[in-house]
């Protein structure tokens, strides 16, 4: 009987998840698809604990006290925050499987070598590798992501990089391939810490060669990860539901990533050992180009002249935590009856939907949000182009220059609107390590300065005018 009202009340969580999954795809159902994923967990939690094989109670209590004293903080955090919270959950995903991947281990080892067959062993091998790498590696991520001091963003190389690591997990399934083939062994019980050592180093190792750039592909690869290391552990635990989840979850992950490589037109290999996001030497030219200043007055006045103002947001914009002004300026320009509408690049920001995310929060109506390949079409149209932080997405370097490191990335036609101005901190270049062509544009005007103080004056400016009228 409760047998039955187990595999029920996981089939219920495995239907929800997916709901969750379809439901999230647009912002009208996201906050329903929120609630699925809840209910479903909540389920999944529920019927395992009421298993009969469940005895120790005080543990599963002291789990989930301990599971609220982590994200209860962690939902708090400002949405800015939210791409290295996400590198963070995933880290606690691919601890979770290493861990029971390891405790599983010993356990039927001491109940006798025979439980350990060699597909239990495949599996319980591939949890703890992928497991641990994933939590080692979303350290990493989420470290480069919040900037940490001792997390260096651009990308470390050193020679024979690839060569090394590759060799490092070549010895790590070396050893788990003979481990499986004699799990009872002597020397076995002492391997399998080797194995998680490796595994945890390789993470490291994984994750150090990438810039920042590339993050919003590595979180979504990490979550792939996480999600094939949980459909390991179901295979270990004998467990629908995990296998389900977790291939949801990896599978997902995995079609974001595919999605986030064709939006920067380059391969997984790439990403992975590509190190993109070095700075380029810079040839030596005839002469230093300039850029053009325009001051918020001067710009708050092309804006009133304008019929349709498109703004591409970037990261700049999330580090200056500037989408509630750009909200005052979304108002300010729709008073005048100009349309307004905000240009979302693929890969803008930390993480997918990062931008999305942040114009939600200041309540920027979904339908003026525009993708990339939707407003092109109308950026020869557009008369003011307001770039926002952002950097190598609006480069027109991917079009026109063959030795350029992001040739062939598809771009916001940004530098085909009749004004350009772009709000920028300093005159580095972004995160792929190169000018952006954009700012010496014969119709780019700069307006340096951090982006939540740029607007703000622009919207003083507006609204100074709008007084006088």
């Amino acid at each position: 009987m409760m047998y039955g009202v187990s595999q029920l009340g996981y089939l219920v969580a495995s239907a929800l998840f997916v709901f969750a999954l379809h439901w999230m795809n647009t912002p009208a159902t996201a906050r329903r698809g929120v609630y699925a994923g809840v209910a479903g967990t909540a389920i999944a939690v529920i019927v395992t604990w009421a298993e009969p094989s469940v005895i120790h109670h005080v543990w599963i209590v002291l789990a989930i006290v301990a599971g609220f004293a982590v994200g209860v903080p962690l939902s708090k955090v400002p949405l800015t925050a939210v791409p290295q919270r996400t590198a963070l959950s995933h880290a606690f995903g691919g601890a979770a499987a290493g861990l029971v991947g390891t405790a599983e281990y010993y356990l039927r080892l001491a109940e006798g070598p025979a439980t350990l067959t060699p597909f239990r062993m495949s599996a319980l091998i591939a949890e703890i590798i992928l497991g641990y790498l994933t939590l080692t590696g979303s350290l990493m991520a989420a470290g480069k992501l919040q900037e940490v001091r001792w997390v260096p963003q651009r990308p470390v190389t050193y020679p024979f990089q690839n060569a090394s690591n590759f060799l490092l997990l070549g010895v790590a399934l070396a050893l788990a391939a003979a481990l499986t083939m004699h799990p009872d062994a002597a020397w076995a019980p002492k391997l399998f810490p080797v194995i998680i050592v490796l595994a945890l180093l390789f993470g490291v190792l994984l994750i150090i060669p990438i810039g920042g750039a590339d993050m919003p592909t590595v979180i979504a690869i990490l979550n792939s990860y996480a999600g094939l290391s949980a459909v390991a552990m179901g295979f270990v635990l004998d467990n629908k539901l995990l296998i389900t989840a977790g291939a949801l979850d990896g599978s997902s992950g995995l079609i974001l990533a595919i999605i986030m490589c064709k939006a920067m037109n380059r391969s997984f290999a790439n990403v992975l050992f590509g190190a993109f996001g070095q700075i380029q030497k810079t040839q030596a030219a005839g002469e230093a180009r300039v850029y053009k200043s325009e001051t918020a007055e001067g710009a708050a006045q092309v804006l009133e002249q304008a019929s349709l103002v498109v703004i591409i947001p970037g990261y700049g914009m999330a580090v200056a935590q500037a989408q509630h002004k750009v909200r005052e300026l979304y108002d300010q320009l729709k008073k005048r009856g100009i349309t307004v509408k905000f240009a979302i690049h693929p890969v803008a920001g930390r993480m997918p939907g990062h931008m999305n995310v942040l114009l939600a929060e200041a309540d920027i109506p979904y339908t003026d949000l525009a993708e990339m390949d939707d407003i092109n079409h109308d950026m020869p149209q557009c008369d003011v182009a307001l770039v926002v932080g952002a950097n190598d997405v609006v480069n027109p370097a991917a079009r026109s220059d063959k030795t350029s490191p992001i040739y062939g990335m598809p771009i916001i036609d940004a530098d085909k609107a009749r004004t350009v101005f772009a709000i920028k901190r300093s005159k580095n270049p972004g995160f792929a390590g190169i000018d952006n062509e954009l700012y010496f544009g014969d119709r780019t005007w700069m307006l340096f300065g951090d982006a939540k103080n740029v607007i703000g004056e622009l919207v003083k400016e507006l609204a100074a005018g709008s007084g006088m009228h």
